[in-house]
């Protein structure tokens, strides 16, 4: 689920300051040549990788798989429910909210204190800290379904689905290359921070956990809180998040004829908090919300909108559009 969403040269120079108001159907433009000039950057693909596997991230995805699959032998309903609890942190709060609505499209502003403290909730997702997953959905927003697209189902399902995430770099830490995509959050020392030890809220989570487990239920209890409330609630939260990179660019509807593949995906929707209206994000990416009718369910967006009602977020962006002929933003 990873935008650069401006069509002029200076686009991720300038990042910080303009989120990006064009649509997708309006990115190539001289920005992407220049940055093809560099030798490294987050450009990605099967050609781009080169097919090297990155040994550590299979480890640890299968590492997490497998405790995902042993938490099934550990079922009771406080551990459901403190999984279910930590899954919107993650994934609606963190990845939703932070990650993707706040932090890469600038949809809307909050104070300083809660935007690092949604952030960390984004960094209990697994999907690596701030600056490198900003970074990467910015990319994917410029190549979208095109040469150089992190995740592409023109590459293969599997490949746009997890593939890509088990070749090429870990980048996660490695500021200097990730600062041209994203020069506002490299510029924010909580934010290299939070990207260089994002694995510290994770680790720190499951402490505390298998730690309270044990205090007031035993090992067993330990270990169903660890299993529940890190390993499936992580590998499911990964999972619905990838969706939005494989199903959402394969099935669903289009409202608007954008320059990629993206679709309006009920189920991912559901699973993911509203992500999965993916058609209108790519259409309206600084849109705060994502889901432009009744019928679109957007818990993502219904947590932005009722923390600008007690004034803890403000200019929050909206997509404007004739609903008889609906367009891109930018497409007159």
């Amino acid at each position: 689920m990873l935008s650069a969403v401006t069509g002029r040269n200076d686009a991720f120079e300038n990042q910080g300051h303009r989120a990006g108001c064009l649509s997708d159907s309006v990115l190539h433009t001289a920005a992407s040549q220049k940055l093809l000039a560099h030798k490294k950057d987050l450009r990605s693909g099967p050609l781009h990788e080169e097919g090297k596997i990155n040994w550590i991230t299979v480890f640890f995805m299968g590492l997490f798989h497998a405790g995902a699959i042993a938490a099934v032998f550990f079922f009771s309903w406080t551990n459901l429910i403190v999984a279910a609890v930590l899954y919107f942190l993650a994934i609606n709060v963190g990845v939703g909210m932070a990650y993707h609505r706040l932090l890469t499209h600038r949809g809307y502003v909050t104070p300083k204190w809660l935007e690092y403290a949604i952030t960390m909730c984004g960094t209990l997702a697994l999907e690596g800290g701030p600056i490198f997953w900003v970074a990467t959905h910015r990319v994917h927003h410029q190549h979208s379904d095109h040469k150089g697209d992190p995740h592409s189902p023109h590459d293969g399902t599997w490949w746009a689905h997890v593939g890509w995430i088990l070749t090429g770099q870990a980048l996660h830490s490695e500021t200097a290359v990730l600062e041209r995509y994203a020069p506002d959050l490299a510029r924010d020392p909580v934010h290299v921070w939070l990207s260089k030890y994002h694995w510290v809220p994770l680790t720190t989570s499951g402490a505390v956990l298998f730690g309270a487990g044990i205090l007031f239920g035993g090992w067993h209890a330990g270990l169903g809180l660890l299993f529940w409330g890190v390993f499936l609630r992580t590998t499911l939260g990964l999972h619905a998040t990838w969706l939005v990179n494989s199903a959402t660019h394969m099935w669903g509807r289009r409202r608007f004829e954008t320059r990629d593949d993206s679709h309006n995906n009920w189920w991912v929707a559901l699973l993911t908090g509203g992500e999965g209206w993916h058609n209108n994000h790519h259409a309206h990416p600084v849109s705060a919300r994502h889901g432009l009718t009744w019928y679109e369910f957007d818990i993502n967006y219904y947590c932005i909108w009722m923390l600008e009602k007690v004034g803890l977020a403000k200019k929050v962006q909206i997509a404007r559009f004739d609903a008889h002929n609906p367009k891109p933003a930018g497409v007159h």
